[in-house]
This record gives structure tokens, sequence and C-alpha cells, in this order.
């Protein structure tokens, strides 16, 4: 058996461009699919799998998935960005559905069996006010929901409907781009959690996102101050630069901590696990490499403590939210995970995409990812060509800030 092609797909069936990898073998209809999603940097990533991995992969066996994934990590010499890593995870989730495809099995039979049915699922609510907040977490909380992660008014940014620089009033001749007030978001924050404690209890488990938004230590304030309200966890407080901050949250505050869906390399978690300094992982598994190096992070994590919470949103294809799932299943470290919803466009683009009940993710049981793709209902959906304003953030004088 070996690869004969390679493939690349890129479609924006919810208008977020994803990136799907086809590896093709000798064997009659036997292929796989994986998930190489960049979402603002779409092109690059199929250049380096067109031009570079798939030469280098034609002709050799597929089943021989850790052999391939070293190599090709290394090909380019430097590594661990995050073009080479999707690029190289759209090939790894590809040969992990041909070898599951092969057995005969869903994946999660090859990563060791179930630990449990189903994943439970959080999904998104936000609202220009708290009241709007609740009413969104009301809406998922009916749906099935245990979990739900709230959000006033975004990630920070686009504070109660204020979306331009003119919100803001900036000095004059100030740059376009999402602007926001760090200091209003931060004050914002235990005011929603306090009203939705008061109005939902405590049944529910919330969350809420950062989104790298606030400087260190207002983020380490922000943690404490929202502790009565027992949050699930907070998300991303600080940008990947920062993490040698978290050494002062462990001491500082018990809200727990998810972190790491801006990392690439291991560097950037392995402390953070050793040393316990956070509770959840947060990596986008196609970000990192893709199925090999996800479920050896896993395994790390089991052995200090930390719970899985794969980074799920919109900009993860349906390929990838199935590779999320049989990880999912099959981790006994795993907390949580993120759900962005599917539309009935993207679900014809991909059949057989992971199904939702009662706020519990299920898989279809078929061979390998149990997951395909349309090409030709792909290509109804071309790439977009614009980049997304969110990631030119501003503060209100106009400075550029991480988003």
């Amino acid at each position: 058996m070996e690869i004969r092609d390679v493939n690349t797909i890129v479609t924006a069936p919810e208008g977020i461009n994803l990136v799907v990898v086809k590896v093709e073998t000798n064997e009659p209809d036997l292929y796989g699919l994986g998930c190489a999603t960049f979402t603002q940097r779409p092109l690059p990533v199929r250049s380096a799998v067109q031009n570079y991995l798939k030469p280098l992969l034609e002709g050799r066996d597929p089943r021989r998935i850790e052999e391939i994934w070293q190599m090709a990590k290394v090909s380019s010499y430097w590594r661990n960005g995050p073009v080479l890593n999707n690029a190289l995870s759209g090939v790894d989730m590809a040969l992990w559905d041909i070898k599951g495809k092969l057995s005969g099995e869903p994946l999660y039979q090859l990563l060791g069996g179930k630990c449990r049915e189903a994943a439970p699922a959080y999904r998104h609510a936000d609202g220009a006010d708290p009241g709007q907040v609740e009413e969104s977490a009301r809406r998922l909380m009916e749906q099935g929901y245990r979990y739900v992660r709230c959000q006033l008014g975004g990630y920070g940014g686009n504070f109660r409907g204020k979306e331009t620089k003119e919100d803001f009033g900036p000095p004059e001749g100030a740059l376009s781009g999402a602007y926001y007030d760090p200091s209003v978001y931060a004050r914002s924050v235990p005011d929603l959690f306090e009203h939705l404690r008061d109005k939902l209890g405590f049944e529910v488990e919330l969350l809420h996102d950062v989104h790298e938004r606030l400087d260190p230590i207002e983020a380490l304030r922000l943690a404490k101050e929202l502790e009565p309200y027992r949050l699930f966890f907070l998300e991303d407080p600080l940008a990947p630069e920062e993490v040698g901050w978290f050494q002062r949250f462990r001491q500082a505050t018990t809200t727990p901590l998810a972190m790491g869906e801006l990392f690439n390399n291991p560097v950037e978690w392995k402390e953070l696990i050793s040393k316990r300094l956070i509770d959840f992982i947060r990596v986008h598994i196609s970000q990192i490499g893709g199925i090999t190096p996800a479920q050896k992070l896993a395994h790390l994590c089991e052995n200090f403590g930390v719970r899985t919470a794969w980074h799920g949103p919109g900009d993860v294809s349906p390929v990838g939210h199935a590779a999320n799932l049989h990880l999912d299943l099959a981790s006994p470290n795993f907390g949580v995970q993120e759900w962005p919803g599917m539309s009935d466009e993207l679900r014809a683009v991909f059949p057989g995409a992971p199904q939702v009940k009662e706020g519990y993710i299920y898989p279809n049981e078929e061979p390998g990812l149990g997951i395909d793709i349309d090409e030709e209902e792909a290509k109804k959906f071309p790439p977009q060509e614009e980049l997304p304003q969110w990631t030119e953030a501003r503060k209100p004088d106009g400075s550029p800030a991480r988003p």
C-alpha cells in the first residue's frame, strides 16, 4: 500500500476559510481526510502541502504514521510554526482516518477505546448587556447544554455594540480596526457573572474567554474577582508571550485556568503542565500538528492532573471537530469540548459530521474519522479573500493590541 496523491481543498460554507487535506492511496476508494485550517493564512498552508509535503509523501506507506509525522515535522529544518504545523496536521489526521478505515473501526478504538459514550460540549452565549447574555444562555440550557461560555459584547472588543473607532473617539487620523477598552471590559465581567449566578443559579457551569485582551496584572485581578461565581474555567487569560505569569496566578487565585489555543511549540506548554499551573489545555489540534502530537499531549496532561478542552470554534473544519471528538472519547482526562454548532450548508459539504443531542457530541460509529467531503458542494463556497477585522485590534487611543 502506498500514498498515490495528496490534495488540498479550501472552502468557506459559513464565510470562514476551512482547509482540508485529502490523502489518496493506491487502494480503490481508500483515502483519508485531515483538517489543516489556518483561517487567516489558508493559502500558505495549501502551498506547504502541495509544494513540499506531497512530493515527500507520494509512494510512502500511509500506515507508518509515526515515522511520517517525525520525518515531515523536520523536513523544513525550521518547525513549530502555524503554517507548517497545519499542513502537517492535515496529512496526519488523514493517515489516522485511513488506518481507521483499514481496521473497519471508528478512530477512537485505535486510540484505546471509549472512556465515555459522548463528549459534553459548551456553546457561546453573548449579548450587549447582562440580560441579553442571560437570555442567550437560557436558550442553550433549554437545548440541554450544561456548560455555557458567557461573553458581554464578544471577546473584550465591540463592548456594548461599539464597533468602530468613531465609537471610542480616538485621536484624529487613527486607523480602522476592532476597537475596545480593556478597562471597561475588565470592570464589566464580574458584574456580568454576578447577574448570571443570581438569575441562573449554580447548577449550570459557566465559562469566560479573556482572549488575551488584558495586561497580565489586570487578568490576575479579574481572575480573583471572579472567584465567588465559581467559573468552570477562565480561558486564555494571558497571551502566549506572558506564560511566565502563571506561577503568580496559581498562587493568587482559585479560578480554574484554561490556556493554549495559540500554542504551536511544545516548549509553550510543557512547564505549564509539569508545574500544574493550568487546569485545562486548550490547544488547536491542527495548530500543533494533528492527532499524533495531541494524543501524546493528552497523556502528558493526564500525569499532572490537567484536563483537555481542545479548541473547537467555527474556524475548525468538521473534519477537525471529528478528530477532537475521537480524542475526547478515548481520553480519561477529558474535560469539556467547545462546539460552534453547524449550519445545513456546512453539513452538506461535510456529510457524516458529528451530531449533538442534549448538549453531548456523538460520533456516527463509521470507520476512521467517520466524515467525508463533497468536493462539488465545497466548490460552491470559495475561500474568502478579506482578512477578519477582529485580528486588527486597537485600544481607544488607536494603538495596536493583541486580539
